[in-house]
């Protein structure tokens, strides 16, 4: 399912108001509506002169992460991340801008029945892509149309291992065929000639470095190569916190 063009364009060119604040992130996030046309949609922004210093990633870098992280799913063919923007004049500064999607905030990877949890394959091997350094129960939404979503990956895409994930529920099961050739597809797509403004890693570069993009390459061979999903590395915290 490929994602709205006019989604796309209004996130991009829409005019945005900033209606209230997320509290309960670590980073200043915002619910903002925009408006373009006929369309009027919501919208979680996220200022980068808003996020927290970390020691281990480059400061002001997660907007740009979080975009990186919806250019991927989209490139995989797998549309897990809802359609994101980079908006370099929102009411806070620079930032990005992801629509929001509606959804029951009480349902979490925790008390998900069995049958949810059965659909997570694409979303651990994801995060296995990006080097998702903090997926939290929270951080996996069905929306009113029981679509899954994933949301969330401004710590993403480190050159080290910084995977931290609650999801551990196919350690040592083989990864399905198809996930492994839209692996292989995407390695290639990333491998391909760079010339062109429209190649994956040009619409990349904006947003992580070089380096991160040679290691996205790295991972994508690796996992396509091993063919199953690996365990926690026990030499150091596999989960993030809090878990929710």
């Amino acid at each position: 399912m490929g994602i709205n063009t006019d989604v796309l364009h209004a996130l991009k060119y829409g005019d945005l108001t900033v209606r209230g604040e997320f509290l309960w992130g670590s980073n200043y996030t915002f619910l903002a509506i925009i408006e373009c046309e006929s369309l009027s949609l919501k919208g979680v922004y996220k200022p980068s002169r808003g996020e927290r210093p970390l020691w281990d990633f480059p400061a002001a870098t997660l907007a740009r992460r979080e975009v990186a992280a919806f250019l991927v799913s989209e490139a995989l063919g797998w549309n897990l991340v809802p359609p994101t923007v980079y908006r370099k004049n929102g009411p806070l500064g620079a930032g990005s801008l992801q629509l929001f999607i509606e959804h029951d905030p009480t349902k979490h990877y925790f008390n998900f029945p069995d049958e949810d949890h059965q659909r997570l394959r694409p979303v651990v091997l994801f995060d296995l892509l990006i080097n998702n350094a903090d997926r939290k129960g929270s951080h996996i939404l069905f929306d009113q149309k029981n679509r899954l979503w994933c949301i969330d990956h401004g710590l993403c895409f480190h050159v080290e291992d910084k995977l931290r994930t609650v999801i551990w529920d196919f350690v040592g099961e083989p990864i399905p065929d198809r996930f492994c050739t839209d692996l292989i597809a995407f390695k290639q797509h990333l491998q391909g000639p760079g010339g062109s403004s429209d190649s994956l890693t040009a619409k990349l570069t904006p947003y992580i470095s070089r380096p991160e993009i040679n290691a996205l390459v790295s991972r994508a061979g690796w996992f396509s190569e091993q063919g199953y999903f690996p365990a926690p590395d026990p030499g150091r915290r596999p989960y993030p916190w809090p878990q929710i």
